[in-house]
């Protein structure tokens, strides 16, 4: 399609020739954002190369967005949870700092893994999630999963013989993260297929996990200790150990709200 080139359109008619433009371009932001970029720069009295400036910076800037946005929802987090609402004076067992610097991705791109340790309710899965979300929006292909979903998901394909697929598939993300390892036990024959993920991930792609046991209580995960032991040192190796503690982040979060407004009260 090649649209018509005229001088002296009016103003209604180059309105439509750069909504037109714009759909055969596939620009949406600037078709939607042109009006208002357009009144701006007339007000601030900026030159032609501003304006497009402007124009091109929003376009881009609104693909990142969705970019992220769709590497967010390609994660499969079952929640939302963000750095920015997690209250650090809460739980002090958790520094802030270290979160901070893990949320830069360096451990991600160092294919180090990263360990998140702690009783239930005391924060672990909040950061998971809230640090699979950094990575994704940073621009790392992230994958979230609970343990036993995984787990279960390798038998499946083992039996429809379509096992090395799904290793692969989850070897390629940049972010592997797994929730409540522990909570379940597992066998020899699953303990060994979440070794193989592990084992296609080892030094190529990091693996975040959150456990509510530490690493000498996995056995009681771990039916079988020689799986055990190699999937620790698949998990800790050149990696960053988080103890989340024993009180519950959601317990103290609830009560400090309650307080806060018996005072407001």
């Amino acid at each position: 399609m090649t649209l018509p080139r005229q001088r002296g359109l009016t103003e209604q008619a180059a309105d439509a020739a750069i909504d037109s433009a714009c759909r055969l371009l596939r620009l949406p932001s600037i078709r939607n954002e042109f009006s208002d970029i357009a009144e701006r720069v007339l007000k601030d009295q900026m030159s032609y190369r501003g304006f497009l400036a402007e124009l091109l910076m929003a376009e881009c800037d609104d693909r990142a967005c969705r970019r992220s946005e769709r590497r967010i929802k390609a994660a499969g987090f079952l929640r939302e949870k963000s750095l920015r609402a997690f209250d650090f004076d809460v739980n002090p067992n958790i520094d802030a700092a270290t979160i901070h610097t893990l949320a830069s991705r360096e451990w991600i791109k160092k294919s180090q893994p990263l360990c998140l340790i702690g009783d239930s309710g005391a924060g672990k899965s909040h950061m998971l999630i809230a640090l699979g979300t950094e990575a994704a929006m940073k621009g790392c292909r992230v994958r979230y999963t609970l343990a036993t979903k995984l787990v279960n998901e390798l038998v499946e394909a083992a039996d429809e013989k379509q096992l090395n697929k799904t290793i692969a598939r989850y070897g390629r993300v940049d972010l592997l993260c797994i929730d409540e390892l522990g909570y379940r036990e597992l066998d020899r024959h699953g303990a060994e297929l979440l070794f193989q993920v592990l084992t296609e991930r080892e030094e190529e792609n990091s693996v975040a996990i959150a456990s509510n046991e530490s690493s000498g209580g996995w056995t009681k995960t771990f039916t079988d200790p020689r799986p055990c032991a190699a999937i620790v040192d698949r998990l800790t190796f050149n990696g960053t150990i988080i103890g989340t503690g024993t009180d519950s982040y959601r317990l103290a979060t609830t009560s400090a709200r309650a307080e806060e407004q018996a005072k407001a009260n």
